[in-house]
């Protein structure tokens, strides 16, 4: 099968420095992450398997996480998270490691001034998401997280705003929602802050070549960059797109009459992971069974 790799692609700069941060933590006692590292379960696994043990439960905030550790060592993931749960950890004694993502700092900082200059904060971003959740809990008041045009109809047009956005949405929702709030709020500033690594890599989605019949997607569900990146190959360049974890989600039905692949992954899926895709469409052939078993996945080579 012909197989275009779609390039940048996997890993930023915030997620290798995150996985990095927690991997000098290996086989230290009680070394907990408030919450996945970043969003791809592998590196969940893998990092567990070096005794940094991971806490997370659906819907629980970073606080609640919080009061699960009592002793050692915690780790914000590259998310982020607020002041007062930095502060609630260093009351507990515990060892605070930040591996927040620098461009998700830049965006805490950014709200935190525009505050201090007597705004309010609209920002662009997933309701439940960790990242959002980091940057709504520095000011609840103030800060009004913005999914739907209908967020924007809700407000006070006489009060002052900027909007700015979590840094892995959809460059194409973020550009859309900024130019409706345009329209309907005479005081605003736009600060957009989508990452550099989310901009192009979604701008290469959005170019995929005309003869590619299907695009495969690598990353954990979770993960918000990868659910984008799927979006826009779907409805941008309006190819049939599959999201996947890994080899082990392709079935033979995806590339039943399928002659050309494009594979391209989120920012936090291992490039392991993202090279089995590759080199298993590289050699499949629907009409010769023995290309058809997939590889064991090594966690090993994970990290």
């Amino acid at each position: 099968m012909k197989v275009y790799q779609i390039v940048p692609r996997g890993y930023c700069k915030g997620v290798i420095r995150a996985i990095e941060t927690a991997k000098k933590q290996a086989h230290h006692e009680d070394t907990y992450i408030l919450g996945m590292i970043v969003h791809n379960q592998y590196i969940v696994d893998a990092l567990e398997n070096l005794g940094i043990k991971t806490i997370d439960k659906k819907g629980a905030s970073r606080e609640e996480l919080l009061e699960e550790v009592n002793k050692g060592t915690v780790i914000i993931t590259a998310h982020g998270a607020s002041d007062n749960v930095i502060k609630k950890a260093l009351e507990k004694n515990l060892n605070v490691i930040d591996a927040t993502c620098p461009d998700v700092i830049k965006t805490h900082d950014l709200i935190k001034d525009y505050l201090n200059k007597g705004f309010e904060i609209l920002y662009i971003g997933k309701n439940g998401h960790p990242e959002s959740e980091g940057a709504l809990s520095i000011n609840y008041e103030h800060i009004h997280l913005i999914e739907t045009k209908t967020d924007l109809d809700k407000l006070d047009k006489n009060l002052k705003y900027v909007i700015t956005n979590q840094t892995t949405m959809s460059l194409y929702d973020v550009y859309d929602l900024c130019e409706y709030a345009k329209t309907q709020i005479p005081n605003l500033i736009i600060a957009k802050e989508t990452c550099q690594a989310t901009t192009i890599r979604q701008e290469a989605i959005a170019k995929i070549n005309d003869d590619v019949d299907v695009v495969f997607i690598v990353g954990d569900p979770h993960s918000n960059n990868t659910k984008k990146l799927a979006s826009i190959a779907c409805n941008k360049a309006n190819k049939t797109t599959y999201m996947i974890e890994s080899v082990n989600d392709i079935t033979l039905e995806m590339l039943k009459d399928k002659k050309a692949a494009a594979v391209s992954s989120g920012a936090s899926t291992p490039t392991y992971l993202t090279n089995q895709v590759i080199n298993y469409l590289k050699q499949f052939n629907y009409n010769d069974s023995s290309t058809h078993p997939k590889p064991k996945i090594d966690l090993n080579k994970i990290l």
